[in-house]
C-alpha cells in the first residue's frame, strides 16, 4: 500500500492532484489531447487505455509506465492481499479453488472461486502473493513445469528438423531461431534480435502479425514483418503446417488436438473476412495449446499412479504442477512427478520439466 501510495504522487507530480489514476476517461485525456501522444486502438467510447496500449506507449512518456504499475499494484491488493484471506476454510485451513473442464475453448483447465492459477508469477512484487501459501507441518511443496511446451508441441508437430535439432541441444531456442533469422552465429545475436525471435516463438501460435510484433516490440511495422519473414524463410516446414492446419480445419470445420479432442470453428466458414482471419488464429491456437493442455491432463493421471504415499497433486497452472509431500518422502515424490511429466507424451522432441523442492509457492516458482 505504502508502494501504492509512491506510485500515485508519482502520476499526480505529472497530471496535477485532481487526476483519478482509475478513470480511463481522464486517462485517455491526458494521454491523447494533454500529452499528444498517438491513439494506438479506438473502441466505441474512444481511444483505448487497456494494458496493450500503454505497453506500447510507455516507450514514449514515463506516465504509461506509471500507469500500469498502478493498475498492478491496485490488482495485487484489491484481488489477492485482500480477498485470498476470506476463502480459508476454517475446518480445513485451507484455500478450496473449483476447477473446470470446460471452462476454456482449447481445452485447458480453469478456476474459479478463487481463481489460482492466475496468482502472479512474472513480476517480483506479484510473486510475493505465492509466499503466503505454506505447506503444511512436516510437509514442503514440489513443483514442476514444462519447458517451453507448446514450442516443443510444435516443433514436433511441423516435423521441422531445424526446431528439432535445437530443441535436442539444449540450446537457449530463442538465440537458436534470432541466430538462423539473421544469419550470424548465435554469440553475435543482439538483445533487439533475441526479443523479436521470442516474441514471433511465442506469437507464431497465436497467428502474430507485423502490427501486433511491431505494438509489442516498438519497432516500426515493416521491421517487423522482415523479422517475420525471415522466421518463416528459414522455417518453411512451420509456414507449411500452419497453411496445413487452416486448410484441414476450414475443410472439416474444426481443428483437432494429438489427442484427438475438436473444437469446431464456425468463422472459418464466415462470409466476413475478418471473421475468417480470427477462425484461423482459432485453429492453429486450438490445435497447438489444446495438444499442449491434453498433454499435461496425462501427466496429471500419471501422478495418481506415480508418486509415492504421502504426496498428492495439489494444483495445476496449465504447464505446472503442485504437489504437497511429507518431508521424509519429497526427495523420491519430486522425481515421480518429473518423470511423470516428461513420460506423459512421446514427442519428436524431447519433453523438459523442471523439478524443484520449497517450503512455500513462492520457494518452488
Amino acid at each position: 500500500e505504502q508502494y501504492l501510495e509512491s506510485v500515485k504522487a508519482s502520476i499526480r507530480a505529472v497530471a496535477g492532484p485532481t487526476f483519478n489514476p482509475a478513470s480511463p476517461k481522464q486517462i485517455a485525456e491526458l494521454l491523447f489531447d494533454k500529452l499528444k501522444l498517438p491513439v494506438i486502438t479506438r473502441t466505441k467510447s474512444g481511444p483505448s487505455t487497456d494494458a496493450a496500449v500503454l505497453e506500447t506507449l510507455r516507450h514514449q512518456h514515463e506516465l504509461p509506465d506509471l500507469l500500469l504499475q498502478h493498475r498492478m499494484l491496485s490488482k495485487l491488493i484489491g484481488t489477492y492481499l485482500e480477498k485470498l484471506p476470506g476463502y480459508i476454510n476454517p475446518a480445513t485451513g485451507r484455500i478450496h479453488t473449483n476447477f473446470k473442464q470446460t471452462g476454456t475453448e482449447t481445452g485447458r483447465l480453469s478456476s474459479d472461486s478463487p481463481n489460482l492459477q492466475n496468482i502472479p508469477k512474472k513480476t517480483d512484487l506479484g510473486r510475493e502473493i505465492r509466499a503466503g501459501f505454506i505447506a503444511g507441518p512436516g510437509k514442503l511443496f514440489l513443483a514442476a513445469d514444462y519447458s517451453q511446451i507448446e514450442l516443443r508441441v510444435l516443433a514436433h508437430l511441423c516435423d521441422d528438423p531445424t526446431l528439432a535439432h535445437a530443441f535436442h541441444g539444449g540450446a537457449d531456442i530463442h538465440r537458436f531461431v534470432a541466430a538462423q533469422v539473421n544469419h550470424c552465429d548465435e554469440a553475435s545475436v543482439t538483445p533487439v534480435q533475441r526479443n523479436a525471435a521470442k516474441a514471433i516463438n511465442f506469437g507464431i501460435i497465436y497467428g502474430q502479425t507485423a502490427f501486433g510484433l511491431s505494438q509489442q516490440l516498438g519497432i516500426g511495422r515493416a521491421e517487423a514483418q522482415t523479422f517475420i519473414d525471415g522466421y518463416f524463410a528459414r522455417f518453411s516446414s512451420v509456414k507449411a503446417y500452419i497453411a496445413g492446419v487452416i486448410a484441414e480445419a476450414t475443410a472439416r470445420g474444426y481443428a483437432q488436438t494429438m489427442a484427438g479432442r475438436r473444437r469446431y470453428i464456425p468463422q472459418l466458414a464466415s462470409g466476413n473476412r475478418n471473421e475468417r482471419l480470427q477462425g484461423e488464429r482459432i485453429a492453429l491456437n486450438s490445435t497447438i495449446q489444446g495438444s499442449a493442455a491434453d498433454l499435461i491432463k496425462r501427466a496429471m493421471l500419471r501422478c495418481d499412479s506415480m508418486l509415492p504415499d504421502g504426496a498428492r497433486l495439489v494444483l495445476q497452472i496449465h504447464d505446472e504442477l503442485l504437489v504437497e509431500a511429507q518431508e521424509d518422502v519429497a526427495p523420491k515424490a519430486v522425481l515421480a512427478l518429473r518423470d511423470a511429466m516428461i513420460g506423459a507424451w512421446k514427442l519428436d522432441v524431447a519433453l523438459v520439466a523442471n523439478a524443484r523442492i520449497g517450503r512455500t509457492w513462492l520457494e518452488v516458482s
